[in-house]
């Protein structure tokens, strides 16, 4: 790894100095890799600060012992990673997939694990079904329709779910313009269309916490993603949506770990204090993982920089009382949807997340156990 600065420099031996524990031979890369020594339970160190952490889990997950074994030590929440969304649910008109959604619910409520809901409306064409992209609706259609599904999805799980996101990525990266659908067309816009599905979310659940959710972030190729949320949450704030929280994704996909920096951490800051200028008293962390794409194959540098990075992340955030929860986007490396995104060119494994294939603990978890024992306390409110 080259062209590090003082600070980055001195980030990575301070994440290495995290690992400390037994030494092993990586699978997947060369070099030594050092596993996690912190044995607390990181849902234990969170809630101590009035935060609360978890993962991400799909369905299928609920029957891996070991996967389960990780989450119920570590984690006091979860979300679905894709069976709340509509092209699970709804794939075909008229005709609902209530089952991978109902596994992960009866397991969060079996195992006294609390659970946020993700997502009731992906406002991007390319994730919805195909019925509702070859729709031509009339808007009283396209409320009917968007209405019925909105508030029997929230109402299905009312009141377990303490927090759905409500509304995903609804704003273009490439230029922040608002993104349309089939719905937001026939209802006058983006902006009806997505205070319409708030609106039927709180009739639905009149005490769940409705979040908006997108993966805008400290990176140069989000600074008109950023200046486009602000735009839609600004035009939200002025029609009375009820919007309780702000969901940020924290993926960091684009730009590397070692390249967070103090300009980019300053362009951050700035978006954070415009969503509180906004009136948002809750931030949750609600998909963080870190990509490592463009890095050298080493695992051990990998892990190095990635916790490093995951340090000082997580301390700004946490340098907010708005920020309340913290969800990893799943917890072991060879499961996370990165493996398929943006892939390596030597085709060597990811390691995004907390643990790695072999369901072992990394200094990336000892990063967050960090960040969790340094963070302010605050009120869950």
């Amino acid at each position: 790894m080259s062209g590090l600065n003082r600070r980055e420099a001195l980030g990575l031996m301070s994440a290495s100095a995290l690992a400390a524990g037994c030494a092993t031979r990586g699978a997947s890369g060369g070099g030594e890799v050092r596993l996690g020594t912190e044995t607390a339970a990181l849902k234990e160190l969170a809630a101590a600060k009035g935060i609360r952490f978890g993962s991400a889990m799909a369905a299928y997950q609920v029957d891996d012992p070991q996967y389960v074994e990780i989450m119920l030590r570590d984690c006091a929440t979860m979300v679905a990673e894709n069976a709340h969304k509509m092209y699970t649910i709804e794939p075909v008109r008229g005709q609902r997939n209530w089952a991978p959604a109902d596994k992960l619910v009866s397991f969060a409520k079996a195992n006294d694990i609390m659970m946020r809901g993700h997502a009731v409306v992906w406002h991007h064409p390319r994730w919805m079904p195909d019925w509702v992209n070859n729709s031509t609706f009339t808007g009283a259609e396209a409320e009917r329709v968007l209405g019925d599904y909105v508030t029997s999805v929230v109402r299905r799980y009312d009141p377990f779910l303490y927090s759905w996101d409500v509304v995903n990525e609804s704003v273009a990266d490439e230029d922040g313009s608002f993104r349309e659908t089939s719905f937001s067309k026939a209802m006058g816009g983006t902006v009806n269309a997505l205070d319409f599905s708030f609106r039927m979310a709180r009739e639905a659940a009149q005490n769940c916490s409705l979040a908006y959710n997108d993966y805008m972030s400290w990176e140069t190729t989000s600074t008109k993603h950023r200046a486009g949320v602000l735009r839609l949450m600004e035009a939200l704030r002025a029609k009375g949506t009820p919007i309780d929280a702000f969901g940020m994704q924290s993926h960091s996909n684009y730009e590397m770990p070692n390249e967070y920096n103090r300009a980019r951490e300053r362009d951050w800051v700035a978006f954070l204090d415009e969503l509180k200028g906004l009136g948002f008293k809750r931030f949750y962390i609600t998909e963080f993982d870190v990509n490592d794409t463009r890095m050298g194959p080493d695992i051990a540098t990998r892990d190095a920089a990635i916790a490093s990075y995951t340090k000082d992340y997580l301390d700004l955030m946490f340098s907010y009382p708005e920020t309340k929860d913290v969800l990893i986007w799943g917890m072991v490396d060879g499961m996370n949807w990165l493996q398929g995104f943006l892939p390596r060119a030597d085709g060597v494994e990811k390691r995004p997340t907390l643990y790695d294939s072999q369901y072992r603990p990394k200094i990336v978890r000892d990063a967050v156990a960090a960040a969790l024992r340094a963070a302010p306390q605050r009120d869950y409110a």
